[in-house]
């Protein structure tokens, strides 16, 4: 008979498994650190040994690392989506910012539309926390913070289309994003016109999502991305013409 005999699982095995699923769902970041050995031994129910057993698989694993009088974190487990070459070569060639905006066009259109219809009540709340604060942030001169929300709220919505999957990889996208592989978000929020857009563009998407407006959210998000294509391809010819026009200027001068 195909039956085995059911064993109690141990108490580290549980926690293990208990960590590796808030890595899973993108609830505990790469980077992040985790409590005292003692508090999370508390909040866990579990003793001090039994955590360190747990928390020593888990470094094997790849998924927490310690650091000598820091405490354990989770591991960058993002860090070996793509490998420094490649990620050079995303830098310094055009081609790269351009198919990067059609794939986030393509994935963050699905995981809007799949936001509108599973997000829970809580994670639509969050994307519209977040999209409070942009409109907090664009009142301000600086447009550090309205970029640096601008990302969020996108995570917001890929979080919310509770894909695992979906939520790993762009979240290292946007981390290469973030280090300016792609294009400077900053520099899409330097004209004062551009940052209104931009807001439009995103209190439109969250307007869909909030009424879980499948097909509204994805048709936002891709108008939304369709502009930013437009905005930086357009940014790309004024660089290049400008520096067409510097050489006839030095030219001039020097004549």
């Amino acid at each position: 008979m195909p039956f085995e005999r059911v064993t109690p699982e141990k108490l580290s095995t549980a926690v293990t498994r208990q960590v590796e699923k808030l890595i899973l769902r993108g609830i505990l970041r790469p980077g992040e650190r985790l409590p005292s050995e003692r508090e999370l031994a508390d909040r866990l129910g579990v003793s001090r040994p039994s955590l360190r057993e747990a928390v020593a698989e888990l470094q094997d694993k790849g998924l927490l690392s310690t650091r000598a009088g820091a405490g354990i974190f989770v591991a960058d487990v993002l860090g070996s989506a793509f490998s420094p070459a490649l990620i050079r070569l995303f830098a310094d060639h055009n081609e790269a910012v351009f198919d990067y905006i059609a794939f986030r066009r393509d994935l963050e259109g699905l995981a809007a539309e799949r936001a509108a219809r599973l997000a829970s009540g809580t994670d639509l709340q969050v994307i519209q926390a977040v999209f409070d604060k942009m409109e907090a942030a664009h009142e301000k001169p600086n447009p550090q913070d309205e970029a640096r929300l601008d990302a969020e709220f996108h995570m917001g919505i890929i979080e919310a289309s509770h894909n695992v999957v979906m939520l790993h990889m762009m979240r290292s996208m946007f981390q290469l994003l973030q280090e300016g592989v792609f294009y400077n978000r900053q520099i899409m929020f330097k004209q004062r016109t551009t940052r209104g857009a931009l807001l439009d563009q995103h209190r439109a998407i969250n307007t869909a999502l909030q009424a879980r407006d499948a097909e509204g959210a994805r048709a936002a998000v891709t108008a939304h991305l369709n502009y930013v294509e437009t905005s930086l391809n357009d940014q790309k010819k004024a660089e290049r013409n400008e520096a067409i026009a510097r050489q006839r200027f030095d030219h001039e001068k020097s004549r």
